[in-house]
Parts: structure tokens; sequence; C-alpha cells
């Protein structure tokens, strides 16, 4: 009888080592903030890989699962076709409500539950933190999808991979966030990963909308320069390198009757693109209202639409890196499908 406790016992312990193995050597994709100035140039040079040949079989054989806790277009299917290309296989829900959430399961008892099926979990969740909790219990990797108004890491990186693309570089740029700065976790999650390049942010907001005060003491303790605008016209936008225009998100605000005073403060239009320099570009995570006009969308300046294409290669490399797979193995990639 002893002698079969231990036996149990030490087969016990052997199983929480192997899985605290597991846990340590796994990579999150949970915040951008974490990432150094060579992780960030290293993931764009995967992405840079994945435009030249976005379909391959480096994931063949692998499960995806995709938990949008939060409704999302862009984000979902990119991720989702971002698998698709790689041959991995996509399970999971767009909708909570068709969910065991409705019954009262736990967001810890879901991911535990998903992990036995699938290698990767891409996950939106509408509370701050959320993917961080998942990250933390979950034996697979978790790539966070956005988690209310807190981050959009992958998001971010499709936005670096983008200005890069358009500027040729990611340093020493002027850049204008315009719009919603209070809720718009694209905006934070973009100061945090700027910060090792040596940006100018403009920041412009009416005061409802106003960047938060700890993503301002993050800039000082960085040493990141911003000066901050409630105007927003072609002499103040003359000499940006990027205009990252964000959509006010009606669903953040619980007063209504602020959120209808606030819609329509910033509008962008191709009247306004006169004084602007040639290499400028304009950004937008999207979904759009109307803080673009539909006369911008033929205007040389847009990249909003090319800007949402390059969130497939990103997130390719968004899910290579969280499974190990290297830049060096996509270089050598003979799985690849024209």
């Amino acid at each position: 009888m002893q002698f079969l406790e231990k036996k149990i016992l030490t087969s016990h312990s052997n199983t929480i080592i192997h899985l605290s193995n597991r846990q340590m050597e796994k990579q999150d994709f949970v915040t951008i903030a974490n990432l150094s100035k060579d992780d960030i140039m290293y993931m764009i040079a995967m992405a840079e890989e994945f435009e030249k040949h976005p379909n391959r079989e480096l994931l063949k054989g692998k499960v995806v699962a995709t938990l949008f806790f939060e409704p999302s277009t862009r984000t979902r299917l990119s991720f989702e076709t971002a698998a698709n290309r790689l041959g991995a296989r996509v399970i999971g829900f767009s909708d909570a409500k068709v969910t065991s959430t409705t019954k009262g399961e736990t967001l810890k008892d879901t991911i535990l539950m998903v992990s036995n099926y699938a290698d990767i979990i891409a996950m939106r969740h509408y509370i701050e933190g959320a993917a961080q909790y998942a990250s933390e219990i979950a034996p697979i990797p978790i790539v966070n999808a956005g988690d209310g108004a807190h981050m959009h890491p992958s998001q971010c990186l499709l936005d670096l991979y983008s200005i890069y693309k358009t500027q040729g570089t990611l340093e020493n740029l002027n850049i204008y966030l315009v719009g919603d700065l209070k809720y718009g976790r694209t905006v934070h999650s973009l100061i945090m990963a700027m910060r090792h390049f040596n940006p100018t942010f403009h920041f412009v907001a009416p005061k409802e909308l106003a960047m938060p005060q700890e993503y301002k003491l993050y800039c000082k303790e960085h040493g990141v320069k911003f000066i901050e605008h409630t105007a927003f016209n072609e002499d103040v936008i003359a000499d940006a390198d990027i205009i990252y225009m964000t959509r006010v998100q009606k669903e953040r605000f619980s007063d209504l009757m602020e959120y209808e005073r606030v819609k329509n403060v910033y509008i962008l239009n191709r009247a306004m693109l006169g004084k602007t320099k040639e290499n400028m570009k304009i950004l937008h995570p999207l979904p759009r209202v109307n803080e673009i006009a539909y006369d911008v969308d033929d205007d040389p300046h847009a990249y909003y639409i090319q800007q949402a294409q390059n969130g497939l290669y990103a997130r390719e490399a968004i899910f290579c890196k969280c499974l190990g797979i290297t830049l060096e193995d996509i270089k050598k990639d003979k799985t690849i499908i024209n």
C-alpha cells in the first residue's frame, strides 16, 4: 500500500513539474509593453516574410481556438484567416451567448476546457485584464485580441508594421492620435510600443475623451514627447507623419448623452489634407462611423484599408512566435502554397 501511494505521489509530482515547465516555456502575446525594440523589429521581419508568401503549412496539424466574448469583425476574421492560411484548423465562437457562460460557467473553466482541445487561444474579452488572467491559468499560449479599453497588442503590431511599411522606419516620427483617447485601447498599446523609437505624439481629443493620466505619466517616465490639442484642423495636422484616427466608442459610454456630445467632434475630410506632408498616411483601426469622410478614401494619404490587410501578416507572425516557429524557420520553409 505504501509503495502504491508513493508511486501515485511521484506520478502526481512529475505531472506538476511537467505542467510547470510547460507554463514556463509557453509564449503568450498579452501585452505589447514587455516587448523590446529587438522583439518588435523581429516580429515585423516575420510579418514581411508572410506578406511575401502568406499561404503555408507551418501550422498543419495545429488547432487554433478563437474565443470572442465581445463583437468583432476584422480582428476575428483576420485571426481565423491567419490560422487557415498557415494550415491550422479553427474552433471557437464569435458570440458568447451561444456558450456555457450563459449557464454561469466561469472564464477560468472555459479557458481550461478549451485548452484541452486547442494548441493556442486568441481571445477578446470586455473585461480589462481578462487576457492576462487567462494566460496565468492556461497551459497553452494566449493571444490577447483586445480586453476592454485596456490593450490590443495584435492591432498594435499591425499598426507598427503599417507605419514601418509606409515610412520606411519607426524612428523619430510625428504621430497624431485623434478622437477617443480615453477608451481607445489601440492608442494605449501604440504609445507603449513606440517608446523605443523616439516619437513625438500629438494627442488630439476633447476633454471628455482626453488621454488618461496614467498614459501621460507613462510617456514622461519613458521620455516620450507629447503635445495635447483640442483643435483639429489643417494647420494642426500639417506636420504629421501618421494621423491615427479613432472611433468614438458608443459601447464604452454609460451616459449616452455624453456620447452624443462628443461623437462628431473630429471628422477628417479631404479639404483638411492640403498642407500635409507627402509621406503622411492616415490609419484607423476600424470600424469607422463618420470620423473619416468618404471623400478621403481615394486620397493617396489614406491607408486604413491596406492597414487592415496587414493584420493578416502580423497575426500569422504572432501565431508562429507563440508556437515556437522562428524567423529562420519561416525563411527556410518549404511548405509555401502559391
